[in-house]
């Protein structure tokens, strides 16, 4: 019996020439992953430990970017925390205000994550990495201590779904419309624990950029993981962003998949998920009414990529966000920031009336800087959009990718590019 890329990876990291579905295995880390959020919880977890320390300080990230710059003592105090132990244990990767980003879209672009790692993060979105052919997936805190003194993590082998791509997007379709199609046909929990492999030939015609969507949102339909296939594209932008030396793992061809779909890229149109569920999904050619909004948040690990803040900028050059409409956009690091600017998109954002932030992920959990106050809507790049997700639980977040949030920032209700 044949394995899954997954399978492949969990089989090495945990020493074993096989593995299957639902066995229960001790794999290798290469990389543990924390937030000011998630941390000071790990941290406090592994005071009760007999090891003291880290396993790697080479191998730990802790990223401050939730509530940054800190909105409030608390959230000043959690990063005190997270600062305090990273200097304790001389963690390299750590990462505060004016050199961080939100950690999806940080931790690639640092070349922390390459092909065939094995990474678990304490947060849901850690599954992004599957974009460069990765295991990587979301845990919690405790989990996070015991990898961060250890080095180790306990798994149970997933079963995988399989999505054949084919042909290639259309203009105006990007990542962020194939994973919420995806989301929207099989369901919120329709990958329970199951990794989602990406194959076939209309990967190629996905950027880099979209694929970290896609496998960002795995989650969404309760995957454990998704992944790609390592091509020419991902090994480019490995070559471009790290040193280290990485596997590439190919799925047998008699591989077991619990599930196999089909999917036309050529066929997808502009996708939006509205409340309250990310599967709650309607193509702009579905919504017959104008929906009117109060907010536009282009950002987030989903889409605060330079690529996203190019198609949003190319949409509002020379006009204006609506009236009572607040835009907001959040380059997801310093560096996208840095492009923005010198792209001159950064001008163009806020001569259109939208104001840019520094990398954070502030309004995508409700935190700060973008809170919504009850019966207010906002159309929003992020990744969720659960029940009070952004704020009063009786207001609204509608997902939707770049162009469709810039155009209707524009409109003043949610619009086609």
């Amino acid at each position: 019996m044949g394995m899954t890329m997954t399978q492949k990876i969990l089989a090495k990291k945990a020493g074993l020439d096989h593995v299957e579905a639902g066995q229960l295995i001790e794999a290798k880390l290469d990389l543990v992953l924390g937030n000011d959020i998630t941390t000071p919880v790990a941290i406090d977890v592994m005071k009760n430990f007999k090891k003291k320390g880290v396993f790697d300080k080479d191998r730990i990230a802790l990223v401050m970017d939730h509530f940054i710059p800190n909105k409030d003592i608390k959230s000043a105090e959690n990063c005190k925390c997270c600062r305090d132990f990273a200097h304790e244990n001389g963690i390299t990767n750590y990462f505060d205000t004016g050199k961080m980003g939100i950690e999806h879209a940080l931790l690639p672009e640092s070349g922390l994550t390459v092909a065939g790692d094995c990474i678990i993060g304490a947060d849901s979105h850690t599954c992004t990495y599957g974009a460069l052919g990765a295991f990587s997936t979301g845990v919690g805190s405790t989990d996070m201590a015991a990898g961060m003194a250890t080095g180790k993590a306990w798994f149970k082998v997933p079963g995988a779904i399989k999505f054949n791509l084919t042909g290639k997007p259309s203009k105006w379709v990007s990542g962020k419309d194939v994973i919420l199609h995806i989301i929207g046909m099989i369901g919120v929990d329709g990958a329970l624990y199951r990794s989602m492999e990406f194959t076939g030939d209309g990967v190629a015609n996905l950027s880099m950029d979209d694929r970290f969507t896609i496998a960002n949102m795995a989650i969404e339909a309760g995957g454990k993981n998704g992944i790609f296939p390592v091509d020419d594209a991902t090994k480019e932008y490995l070559a471009a962003h790290s040193d280290r030396p990485y596997e590439v793992y190919e799925a047998d061809d008699d591989a077991v998949y619990d599930e196999e779909y089909t999917i036309d890229l050529s066929a997808l149109k502009s996708t939006v998920a509205f409340p309250h569920l990310p599967s709650n999904t309607k193509t702009i050619a579905e919504i017959n009414e104008k929906i009117r909004i109060d907010q536009a948040v282009i950002g987030s690990c989903t889409n605060g990529r330079i690529s996203d803040l190019r198609i949003a900028a190319g949409i509002m050059k020379g006009k204006k966000v609506a009236d009572d409409v607040r835009c907001i956009v959040i380059p997801g690091t310093q560096k996208i920031y840095l492009e923005a600017l010198e792209e001159g998109l950064i001008k163009t954002f806020i001569e259109a009336g939208a104001v840019v932030s520094t990398p954070t992920c502030g309004p995508c959990l409700g935190g700060y800087m973008g809170i919504l106050a009850a019966g207010e809507r906002c159309i929003s790049t992020t990744n969720r959009n659960f029940v009070g997700r952004m704020g009063h639980v009786d207001s609204e977040v509608y997902l939707a990718s770049p162009a469709v949030a810039a155009a209707s920032a524009l409109c003043g209700y949610i619009a086609a590019p």
